[in-house]
């Protein structure tokens, strides 16, 4: 006779103190082996057999071993009913399993166990097998865990071209399965020279790892990894593995803007939570670091069983959760133009950047960084006086106190502030020396002629102008940037100081690039390099307006038509400019100081500022860069 015992899920959350206990002595309610189903359920709960009563006492230790590595992952069993065969001295017991594999995604399923009655009727053994655990296991089974690795998201730029992707890869480095004994070092040694990385330390890491260890030396880019191979090769336990990784289309492609993926530090893991662990690939710098997040996705998990012929099949899977791709306004045309034409400086060349900007919406079309910032993303986070570029908010200041461009200034060569000497530029064209309206001495750049006006303007009118044109106000643009400064003067050659960029006026290329562009809008132009990106721009205290921006133009175009920027009057298009040279940092033996050089211009729907570090002038060092650009 069959006796069913009805459903009894929810009863394992009861522990018993003793587990064998019950079912041994067969229970106050008279249901010895409901009561053993009970006690299973409440130790599978805690990923062990306890102490139930077992037919073959062996199945402790196996099952022990088989859910090990499950130790971690929460399980509730539950039991739906149990079934009792009265004259075959047995019942089956249906278990149900609800394993939380990963948030969200449960691995559930049912199994039926067999329980056996003792010959005396009043006890009972769990007949525990493999497919207890789980449908289709089978002896020899073992069971392990499966990181599903996310496919991580694409940085995108301008009408979707793909910027960052998956890209190949090798990664070069020592397979110590091939190599033994004092030539571990004697490889190690030749594979760090050939690939120009840290001799002594990768000798040091060589013979430290175990004896079937692959250690890595560098990755590099399939393009790249052609220079070395033939070297390479050469050496006993040399392997490139192939492998992909995220990667821009060449290496200096927005490189500091755009960031970079490796393995995850120290640093990240420990403050990630739990959600990074040691060798995932996270974002390290740049957008790649501030969006990892978005752009990693989250891993899955699967259960997976490995029989003994070593073939493995999956028992439940939570999908992995692929990364989001990040959109951007960059025009991969324009910023590899950028980078060429930063190339231009040559090798050894000083820290330079290169900014551009489409002023009709804002959109940050290229953002380029020479080698000599190192890798520092200068183009958006460098702080520089601006020197002569920033006459143009000097002007702005001055029209709105009343000055006109055809009034006369005068431009002498020299003048004294508060006994400081202020000087033009060396270069400086002795025919604009004089009597000047205020046009020229924008467009020849005269220094003097500003200073001379400084009494026109109070306090706080230069850093409204400069506010008017996009510069001194911060704004979360969704990545770090720098829109410069224009604090108030604290002395007199400090107001004087400022009116020609220097003082305590700072701005980063991209600052100078966003003056450009407000100009040539008309309006202070809130720059964006992430489209998804909501930010609430600040209004200017007292807006540019459409004929003001109009005169700013006239006055930029002027400086390429008869001024410091007439190089560039044949290249195509009806191109404003104006040169900036800017003096740092200690005199030398002669007392000359350093100079950054400057160029920002417009041409149609363009913005642009050039800055380096170290020039001879905004005309003579960043021109030539500017120019290279856009032709």
């Amino acid at each position: 006779m069959r006796l069913r015992l009805g459903t009894r899920v929810g009863t394992a959350a009861l522990l018993v103190g003793v587990a064998s206990a019950c079912s041994a002595l067969g229970g106050e309610d008279g249901d010895p082996a409901g009561d053993l189903a009970d006690d299973l359920a409440a130790a599978l709960s805690d990923h062990s057999l306890g102490e139930v009563p077992l037919v073959d006492e062996s199945a402790r230790t196996a099952f022990a071993e088989l859910v090990a590595p499950l130790d971690e992952v929460p399980v509730a069993v539950d039991v739906v009913d149990v079934t009792v065969v009265e004259e075959e001295g047995r019942a089956d017991a249906t278990l149900a399993w609800r394993w939380e594999v990963a948030d969200g995604a449960a691995w559930e399923y049912e199994t039926s166990v067999a329980l056996t009655q003792g010959g005396d009727g009043s006890t009972w053994a769990v007949a525990w097998s493999p497919d207890d655990l789980a449908p289709d296991l089978a002896a020899g089974d073992s069971l392990g865990l499966r990181t599903l690795t996310p496919a991580r998201g694409d940085i995108t730029g301008a009408d979707g071209a793909v910027l960052v992707t998956e890209r190949p890869v090798l990664r070069y480095g020592l397979d110590k399965t091939k190599v033994e004994g004092p030539q571990v070092a004697r490889s190690a040694r030749r594979i760090a020279r050939i690939l120009d990385v840290d001799v002594a330390s990768y000798v040091s890491r060589a013979e430290a790892m175990g004896a079937e260890a692959f250690v890595e030396a560098v990755v590099l880019r399939e393009d790249d990894a052609r220079e070395v191979l033939p070297a390479f090769r050469k050496v006993p336990g040399a392997l490139a593995v192939n492998d992909t990784l995220p990667l821009a289309p060449t290496r200096e492609f927005a490189g500091a803007l755009l960031g970079r993926v490796g393995p995850a530090t120290a640093e990240i893991v420990e403050e990630s939570d739990g959600a990074i662990v040691a060798g995932d690939e996270v974002g390290l710098s740049g957008l790649q670091a501030r969006y990892d997040e978005q752009l990693r996705g989250a891993p899955g998990t699967a259960v997976v069983a490995r029989d003994a012929d070593d073939r493995l099949r999956t028992l439940f899977e939570a999908p992995a959760t692929d990364g989001t791709d990040l959109l951007t306004t960059l025009d991969p045309a324009l910023q590899d133009k950028a980078e060429q034409a930063l190339a231009t400086l040559g090798d050894g060349a000083p820290a330079a950047a290169l900014v551009a900007i489409r002023p009709s919406d804002g959109a940050v079309l290229a953002s380029a960084n020479g080698v000599g910032a190192a890798g520092a993303d200068l183009a958006s986070t460098g702080q520089y006086a601006p020197g002569s570029t920033f006459k143009v908010v000097t002007s702005l200041a001055l029209l709105r106190s009343g000055m006109g461009v055809d009034d006369v200034v005068s431009c002498p060569a020299a003048t004294v502030v508060d006994g400081r000497s202020f000087k033009n530029y060396d270069d400086y064209p002795a025919s604009a020396v004089g009597d000047i309206t205020l046009t020229q001495a924008i467009a020849q750049s005269c220094n003097t002629a500003l200073i001379g006006n400084a009494g026109r303007l109070g306090d706080g009118d230069l850093a409204t102008a400069a506010q008017a044109l996009g510069l001194g106000t911060d704004h979360d643009l969704g990545f770090p940037v720098y829109f410069g400064q224009v604090p108030p003067p604290e002395t007199e050659t400090g107001a004087a100081a400022d009116l020609i960029g220097q003082g305590t006026v700072l701005a980063s290329p991209f600052a100078m690039a966003t003056v450009a562009a407000s100009v040539s809008a008309g309006r202070a132009v809130l720059p964006v390099l992430l489209p998804q990106h909501e930010v609430q721009q600040v209004p200017p205290r007292v807006p540019l307006t459409g004929a003001e921006a109009g005169t700013l133009r006239g006055l930029m175009r002027a400086v390429v038509t008869t001024g410091s920027g007439r190089f560039l009057q044949d290249v195509p298009g009806e191109i404003g400019a104006k040169t900036g040279t800017a003096e740092y940092g200690t005199p030398d033996a002669l007392g000359s100081l350093p100079t950054h050089a400057w160029m920002i211009a417009t041409r149609g729907d363009l913005a642009v500022a050039v800055f380096v570090a170290t020039g001879v002038s905004g005309s003579q060092t960043a021109g030539p860069v500017l120019e290279a650009f856009l032709r």
